[in-house]
């Protein structure tokens, strides 16, 4: 069993499409156990002061990792392991051991000392995070925090290591992590809550991080490439900071932008911030099952081209997700925004998350998903250019987009406020006009229109940097996706009409079933309007799953093929 256990772990994956079919699969379910999770939030504590607190106490470890950890990122530290294992030398593995020591050592060390500086000042930085927050949550919010710090230390020399699981396409341990994650913050719900209250979440959250960092072990343990300390050799360390700080500026401008949303949320009504992050934590689940699976699955190839001067593989690779990732993405929007009631009942709904909360956080979803497309698409471009070293057009991209998320928040909190009917133009778009606190649409519009703009500027930039006279055929694939969609949508939207008289709305699971099959038909239609005009990336994808799981039976296994 053991030994089975290990074959999986070490299991490899070569193509492109397999491996983002992999890791979508594995990242779907690691978003299943996130809306376990915000569920059972949701049914234990429900949206208030306590889950406001816990949520806002994210937002300093999260910065703290993307601003100082991330400095040792996958996709900054892939290339230079690259560059070392392919050594004319013959010593690449040699070389590369000494790499990853050397950044492992620099890490802990730095890692640990800003850490302990946060924790000091974490009373002083508090205030700041949430300024809506009274004397009581502020006193929690630092505690907390201060229990939290433990994450982005683990998690950070996590992806550390999960650079060499990239690079020997090692996918299925990768996909592993954040499923063990998830399964720490549950442990920290269930049994040290009840204990400790929110102090036990944030046990529970360090516990994930750590799930995080160990599932890894066996497959770095089996390629020898346990890192370990070392004199640092501060040059070799420049010349990766040098290449990873544009990257870790373009993480903490989107991560400042946010801890904004956070902060005008603390000022708004109690709950506010909670549901902000659930609607948010929902239209995450697309945008890692797609984006962040297409583009991480990518990335490997799209180095290794480009390192070879392979452009037409590079482009080819990048052409292709894109044209996946609108594939995937535009049928996704249509389906969220006809039932994101029914989405959000069925992921949270319970007796303290109340009807208003449900049509609050739905319409909060709704207007984030629209930026499902530009959000997932971004993910890819970023790595593109991260692929060729160019770490500083991203960067320059991304402060410009987060400030305009704040700016745009800002805007549309005043417009609401002196010009209330404009509110209530989206009160009566999402069906809300008799919630309260639905001023809270500022915030998801504000990201939403962010999200876009940095997509136009990227993919101008990108285009002009790489497809440059050339016939990708996105547009096709979204003007056949955008059919589709709407076919979806419609039909979506018909069945939900139909099916109200035909099913007991007032269970849970009627209202699943209602959705369920609703999806399914608006499904089946998209999936026929496709074939009918010959989408390649249908076939495509069919092609992949048949090729995984539907060959013939008579074919000899290849080596290391469970």
């Amino acid at each position: 069993m053991v030994s089975k256990l290990l074959k999986l772990l070490n299991k490899e994956f070569h193509g492109v499409n397999e491996a983002a079919l992999l890791l979508g699969l594995f990242t779907f379910v690691s978003q299943l156990l996130g809306l376990y999770r915000d569920r059972m939030l949701a049914y234990m504590i429900g949206p208030g002061q306590t889950l406001d607190v816990y949520y806002a106490a994210f937002r300093i470890p999260d910065f703290l990792y993307v601003s100082v950890a991330s400095l040792a990122s996958i996709t900054v530290l892939m290339p230079f392991m690259m560059s070392r294992l392919n050594s004319k030398s013959g010593e690449g593995k040699l070389i590369a051991q000494k790499f990853i020591n050397n950044v492992f050592s620099a890490y802990m060390i730095f890692m640990v000392f800003i850490c302990a500086i946060i924790f000091i000042l974490m009373p002083y930085i508090a205030p700041h995070i949430a300024p809506g927050f009274n004397g009581d949550q502020v006193n929690m919010l630092i505690t907390t925090s201060r229990l939290m710090l433990l994450s982005p230390v683990l998690i950070g020399l996590s992806n550390l290591l999960g650079t060499i699981t990239q690079i020997f396409k090692n996918f299925f341990v990768f996909s592993l992590s954040p499923i063990f994650y998830n399964l720490g913050i549950l442990a920290g719900i269930f049994f040290f809550y009840p204990v400790f209250g929110v102090y036990g979440l944030a046990l529970g959250v360090a516990m994930g991080a750590l799930f995080h960092l160990l599932i890894q072990v066996p497959v770095i343990l089996k390629h020898e490439f346990f890192p370990s300390f070392r004199r640092i050799d501060w040059a070799e360390i420049y010349s990766v900071v040098r290449v990873s700080l544009p990257r870790t500026m373009t993480l903490s401008f989107g991560s400042i932008a946010f801890l904004s949303l956070i902060a005008i949320a603390s000022t708004m009504k109690s709950g506010s911030i909670s549901l902000f992050n659930f609607a948010f934590n929902l239209q995450s689940v697309p945008v890692g099952i797609i984006g962040i699976s297409y583009s991480v699955a990518a990335f490997p190839v799209l180095v290794k081209s480009f390192s070879n001067k392979d452009m037409n593989t590079f482009i080819s690779h990048v052409v292709g997700a894109s044209k996946q990732i609108i594939f995937w993405t535009m049928p996704i929007i249509a389906l969220f925004i006809v039932l994101r009631a029914q989405i959000v009942r069925v992921a949270l709904g319970t007796h303290t998350f109340s009807w208003s909360d449900t049509r609050l956080t739905a319409a909060a979803g709704a207007l984030f998903i629209i930026s499902l497309v530009t959000q997932s698409l971004v993910l890819l471009f970023v790595r593109g250019y991260y692929a060729t070293g160019n770490t500083r057009k991203p960067l320059f991209i991304n402060l410009f987009s987060s400030l305009s998320i704040i700016l745009f928040a800002l805007f549309f909190i005043h417009i609401f406020k002196v010009y209330p009917n404009t509110l209530d133009v989206f009160e009566n778009l999402m069906r809300v006009h008799d919630v309260p606190g639905t001023i809270m649409f500022a915030l998801p519009i504000a990201y939403t229109l962010g999200s876009i703009l940095n997509f136009f500027l990227i993919f101008y930039l990108f285009k002009k940097d790489f497809l440059q006279n050339i016939d990708c055929g996105i547009l096709k694939v979204f003007l056949q996706s955008l059919l589709a969609s709407v076919s979806v949508g419609f039909v979506s939207y018909f069945m939900l009409n139909i099916l109200d008289d035909l099913l007991p709305l007032d269970t849970g699971m009627g209202i699943f079933l209602q959705g369920f099959v609703s999806g399914v038909a608006g499904i089946c239609v998209g999936v026929l309007v496709l074939y009918l005009f010959k989408n390649q990336e249908l076939f495509d994808i069919y092609r992949a799953l048949q090729k995984k799981f539907w060959r013939s039976a008579t074919a000899a296994p290849e080596q290391g093929e469970l």
